[in-house]
């Protein structure tokens, strides 16, 4: 068995042995069920494998403590206020957060700020080799996959730029504090369930797309044997053919002549 075929097996059962009760690494901990068609799709593929797959999520997300300046720290108490990778959830998250309002709060150096964002789908797919991996890169390419892109080991990453990123409050003493209105908020919720549309609608025509994308054949390199064969082979077959039009012609031509004769 190739190294591939082990990573992907190995892969494969790890997927399979995921569950609540026994979680992945990842923050959700499980996969999405809305993604099980693509990841099935893909890994039926004799030789690609997903090795992670976000569907696509709504996070409202407070910055960790800034350190010189930093920008956007997730460590240092950064935290989630709320995650989502479901549409239906969406509606009315502000009021699962104790937000105060307040459009005109202070804003220090080291404000800690709330930002809302809407993340698309990102894929990471493993492929045999490097042209597998430039065969979805191009198909991904070819569904409006835009940010797509091939790293090492021939890792395809799949990714769409339709996201949203905006802050919307901060941190003040000790309180989540809104600088933006109830009215903003459910605006930019509206944004997000079309850009959860778009990005479902795009997840299907990837599917469909690697579904139909076909396996590369191997470049077959030929001995000098087997290639000496190969032109005899041509050769004989290229002089049965004119062989077979020269008597084609004959017949033709003796049947015309015939025909001459009794007319």
């Amino acid at each position: 068995m190739s190294p591939f075929d082990q990573k992907k097996e190995l892969i494969l059962r790890e997927i399979g042995e995921t569950s609540e009760a026994q979680p992945d690494a990842s923050p959700k901990g499980t996969i999405d069920v809305l993604c099980l068609p693509l990841i099935n799709t893909i890994n039926a593929h004799p030789d690609m494998v997903t090795t992670s797959l976000c569907l696509g999520r709504v996070s409202v997300f407070l910055e960790g403590i800034k350190q010189n300046s930093q920008i956007g720290a997730k460590g240092n108490e950064g935290r989630w206020l709320f995650v989502t990778h479901e549409p239906k959830e969406l509606d009315d998250w502000h009021k699962l957060i104790d937000f105060s309002y307040n459009t005109e709060a202070s804003i220090q150096e080291n404000t800690r700020y709330i930002l809302y964002k809407f993340e698309p789908l990102i894929l990471h797919v493993k492929c045999r080799d490097l042209k597998t991996a430039n065969l979805l890169f191009s198909t991904a390419m070819s569904c409006g996959f835009r940010e797509t892109g091939i790293g090492s080991n021939n890792i395809v990453g799949i990714r769409i730029l339709i996201k949203l990123d905006v802050p919307i409050g901060l941190l003040q003493d000790g309180k989540f504090v809104s600088l933006v209105s109830p009215e903003y908020l459910k605006t930019i919720t509206v944004l997000s369930h079309e850009r959860f549309k778009e990005n479902f609608r795009k997840m299907d025509q990837l599917q469909s797309s690697i579904t139909n994308m076909g396996v590369v054949k191997e470049d077959v390199v030929e001995t000098k044997e087997q290639r000496r064969e190969r032109k005899i082979r041509e050769g004989m077959e290229r002089r049965e053919h004119v062989l077979k039009e020269k008597e084609r012609k004959r017949i033709e031509k003796a049947a015309k002549e015939a025909s001459e004769t009794q007319n």
